[in-house]
């Protein structure tokens, strides 16, 4: 099944300028690691060198933000979900 993933403008330009790709995938875990391939210069904006989420980077499913979900990273995703993208952004 389908999934969409937003992206915010920031992200776009290492995503061939899009605002939403489509993914197949079971989990959001699955779903991260099928954007990245498709779009290898994402994953150092997103990750890592060790592989863990950055953490300035919020994922959420729908509204809610994937940490605050008891399944986390794993949790199911369903061919109306959708998976947000949005960074913090420092400053003011």
């Amino acid at each position: 099944m389908s999934t969409a993933i937003q992206l915010p403008v920031v992200l776009r330009e290492y995503a061939d300028s899009r605002a939403e790709v489509p993914v197949e995938a079971a989990d959001v875990t699955a779903a991260l690691r099928s954007l990245t391939a498709r779009y290898p210069r994402l994953h150092r904006h997103l990750f890592t060198d060790g592989g863990a989420l950055r953490p300035h980077v919020n994922i959420y499913v729908n509204q809610d933000e994937v940490r605050d979900l008891p399944a986390g990273f794993d949790t199911p995703l369903g061919a109306t979900d959708v998976i947000v993208i949005l960074p913090s952004i420092a400053g003011g």
